[in-house]
């Protein structure tokens, strides 16, 4: 198998070991890292169709991750996807309504995030030893909602780490902040930011891009990787879903092995919908990319006209992990789709930055015939959780009916007769208070925390072990920074 190198999507490093590219998280010039070539399949989808989900992430990662070997990649697999999640399968795919919705919430933390930051901790634990790194690795996270709790999660008591994350103080939902703040661990660290998402990741961008303070922490025996999805070790375990999603739709006869499957994501940061991208172009039958946005509906406006455009009014949803007007991840797209060309990339990055938008070229559109961009507003999500229960009994949350709501207007508007997946990424339960009112609007009455025990009576399943009594639970991170005290908050941390 040949080594898979990396490189920034804006040129500033090439031939990086996966190893390197994971511990350091993000490039030295603010790019993020790809595979200088996507890597294809080494066995057929024939050999892959029946494995279980741990063997089938060994034969999908190990084409990503080429300086690991067979035992430590397999340990780092066998950590992760263990009894933490509470469904054997990990990722189990469930037909309703005529379509197939991957349950992707079934982690520890009740969010798509558990699947890649489960592992993440192991790769980075495993990937410092082989570069014998010896400084505290530091992992400096924004959240828009789950990413934090999850990464939290993973890191928490991890020896030589620690881990901070920013959240946007009033934009997240109560459960997902709860989850937060009351989060335990000597080396975890949550402070809330008095601003938007994309306040907090261009805040976390900033101290990584800051040469000087780096070096400041590094005197300190400190050094900053990432848990956001720019980190490659987050992104490529989120590939290994859709290759078995599509194999328990073969293996349950609803399709044949070859046969094109469409997939729908509710997109925010880019990651997830990009993980679905590298898996087609490793080879797996998928058909249309559906890339679903709430009311922030800044790549549906890209996906239509080839412009980005972040100079509007950032809303408020009820689908909190997609209130996001910088999808980071897209910036791996543009390198994808400009061949490679990484000053190219670096130009639009830069056009980003000093004028809040930028316009790709008329080739480079042309290379985005497999996406498809849709957008459901926060009338329209309501409307489709309430539909879907009420014809299936099968609840949904927030950003779920985000791109069930999107893929039943693409099925009217273009008759695609292929099937879909849709990615299910988050529970219900994290979301109570949303998902109810859109059931009835009785449960107004009830708090988030009430409605928990609401939602069980109604749907009877399982409240989730993550969230079961976590109204009583103490409150361990009370810190409330200003966007612009981000790496002020960061050293009071880290320099006793």
């Amino acid at each position: 198998m040949s080594q898979i190198k990396y490189k920034s999507t804006r040129g500033g490093q090439v031939d990086i070991s996966p190893s390197y590219a994971i511990v350091q998280g993000i490039a030295k010039d603010g790019g993020l890292f790809v595979p200088q070539e996507i890597p294809k399949l080494d066995c057929s989808l024939e050999e892959l169709k029946d494995m279980t989900y741990q063997e089938l992430a060994y034969h999908i990662m190990k084409n990503y991750l080429s300086d690991f070997t067979e035992e430590e990649l397999r340990d780092c697999i066998n950590k992760a996807y263990d009894k933490k999640f509470d469904d054997k399968k990990i990722a189990p795919l469930v037909k309703k309504d005529g379509v197939y919705f991957l349950e992707l919430f079934h982690g520890p933390t009740l969010a798509f995030k558990d699947m890649a930051l489960s592992i993440l901790p192991y790769l980075l634990k495993t990937a410092a030893k082989k570069l014998d790194i010896k400084k505290e690795i530091v992992i400096l996270t924004a959240t828009s909602g789950d990413t934090g709790k999850a990464a939290l999660e993973g890191f928490a008591d991890v020896e030589g780490t620690k881990i901070i994350v920013f959240f946007p103080q009033d934009g997240v939902s109560e459960i997902q902040k709860r989850q937060m703040t009351t989060q335990t661990g000597d080396n975890t660290y949550v402070i809330g930011i008095e601003g938007n998402f994309d306040d907090a990741q261009n805040g976390v961008k900033q101290i990584f891009g800051d040469v000087e303070f780096n070096n400041y922490l590094a005197e300190n025996n400190y050094m900053l990787s990432s848990a956001n999805s720019i980190n490659i070790g987050r992104l490529v375990p989120q590939i290994v879903y859709y290759f078995y999603a599509y194999f328990q739709m073969v293996q349950e006869g609803e399709i044949s092995l070859g046969d094109i499957a469409n997939v729908v994501v509710p997109t925010g940061n880019f990651g997830n919908i990009l993980a679905a991208f590298y898996a087609k172009q490793m080879g797996l039958p998928i058909g249309k990319l559906i890339c679903a946005s709430n009311d922030n509906k800044v790549l549906y406006d890209f996906f239509n006209t080839g412009k980005y455009d972040k100079d509007r009014e950032f809303i408020l949803t009820i689908s909190p992990s997609m209130d996001i007007l910088i999808s980071s991840n897209l910036e791996r797209l543009l390198y994808h789709i400009s061949n490679g060309d990484t000053n190219k990339t670096k130009e639009l990055m830069e056009s980003l930055k000093t004028d809040g938008n930028y316009e790709i070229t008329q080739e480079m559109k042309e290379k985005l015939t497999s996406f498809y961009g849709g957008y459901a507003s926060q009338e329209e999500t309501i409307k489709k959780i309430k539909e879907l229960f009420d014809k299936t009994a099968y609840l949904i949350d927030t950003h779920t009916a985000v791109a069930y709501s999107v893929y039943k207007a693409y099925l009217e508007k273009t008759g695609d007769d292929n099937k879909a997946i849709i990615a299910s990424t988050a529970s219900p339960y994290k979301f109570t208070n949303s998902v109810m009112k859109a059931i009835d609007s009785s449960y107004e009455a009830y708090s988030d925390f009430e409605l928990i025990e609401k939602m069980n009576a109604l749907t009877k399943v399982d409240i989730p072990v993550g969230i079961k009594d976590i109204d009583k639970r103490p409150i361990r991170h009370k810190t409330v920074c200003k966007k612009d005290e981000m790496k002020s908050a960061v050293e009071k941390i880290l320099i006793k």
